[in-house]
């Protein structure tokens, strides 16, 4: 039986997928710039896999009759209505704890090229002005020793505090529930937030997105930081306001920011944060290496088959 799959992406699969779905004799519908080809029959979709950000909304599940299940690439689900995929009876599948210590070594490269003027010490040493050595020119900040403070302390939030340890740093945490493993493996305390967002030297976002944590960083957290501060956002674009991490940044009240998102994604070409040189800013790299990778293509696409063969979804979290 040929399976027909509704794909939510603006680029083509990578090879490992492409194989994988060949293999699986799957016939894929596109829906491109957020809008499906005009010939797509919603009576005959089987399963929807979303292969980028597209919202998988409510009124789109609705309209595939024969849905039977919403594979992810990737662990991120917020762009899925997943109550509507309760109510509806539709199982949603991601690929979580395969990207968590890929993801964690991001975010350590972002703290530390923010901490450490990496990439604007790379475009200094390329131009026309480095002429000569200067010892007290773009001086950074010690990382060895300060406070990590973790806002979100899940799988990936705990990868990040035990990368803290040969660091020797003490590590704050702020999370909805306690996290019994992180104190016990890596002496993590548990603080309030603005707590954690005064006394830390370096703040690392890792929390899903959701409404509680939706613009959970804004100017008044901002203005708690510490003026020699470095925050990294590898969670999601909205957890911050980008409007005010802007205004941060140019009065000098912290030392750099470093960002693996944005809001929208990407950001329009005009965007001020692009021109602005002490944010370090990736292009949605947080799970970005062929392993990696290659594992979250095998884990959604089992997903997937698994729905809609009606067996039960290996990572279903709906």
């Amino acid at each position: 039986m040929t399976w027909q799959v509704l794909i939510q992406s603006d680029v083509e699969p990578y090879v490992t997928i492409t194989r994988l779905l060949d293999q699986a004799d799957i016939e894929l519908h596109w829906w491109r710039d957020h809008e499906p080809d005009p010939d797509t029959n919603f009576d005959v979709i089987d399963a929807i896999y979303a292969y980028g950000h597209f919202s998988v909304t409510r009124e789109l599940m609705q309209k595939c009759p024969r849905l039977k299940i919403v594979a992810n690439f990737g662990v991120g689900c917020d762009h899925i209505d997943q109550e509507a995929a309760k109510e509806l009876g539709i199982p949603v599948g991601n690929t979580p704890g395969v990207l968590d210590d890929t993801t964690a070594d991001l975010t350590w490269a972002l703290l530390m090229a923010a901490a450490r003027n990496v990439v604007r010490g790379d475009h200094f040493a390329r131009g026309p002005d480095f002429l000569q050595y200067d010892p007290s020119f773009m001086l950074g900040q010690q990382i060895t020793g300060g406070i990590l403070g973790i806002v979100g302390m899940g799988r990936i939030g705990y990868q990040v505090g035990k990368r803290a340890i040969g660091f020797g740093m003490p590590i704050l945490y702020h999370n909805r529930n306690r996290n019994e493993k992180a104190e016990a493996d890596l002496g993590a305390t548990r603080v309030a937030l603005d707590e954690l967002l005064e006394r830390s030297d370096f703040i690392a976002l890792n929390m899903p997105l959701t409404d509680e944590t939706t613009g959970m960083i804004g100017a008044r957290e901002f203005a708690l930081m510490k003026s020699t501060a470095v925050v990294v956002n590898a969670a999601r674009g909205p957890v911050w306001d980008q409007d005010a991490l802007l205004a941060c940044l140019r009065s000098g009240h912290l030392h750099a920011a470093a960002t693996d998102v944005t809001y929208p994604e990407p950001l329009p070409r005009d965007h001020e944060l692009l021109a602005e040189e002490r944010l370090v800013l990736l292009p949605h790299l947080g799970s970005a290496t062929q392993q990696t990778r290659d594992g979250m293509a095998e884990m959604s696409i089992e997903n997937l088959l698994a729905g809609l063969e009606d067996r039960p979804v290996p990572n279903r979290i709906v």
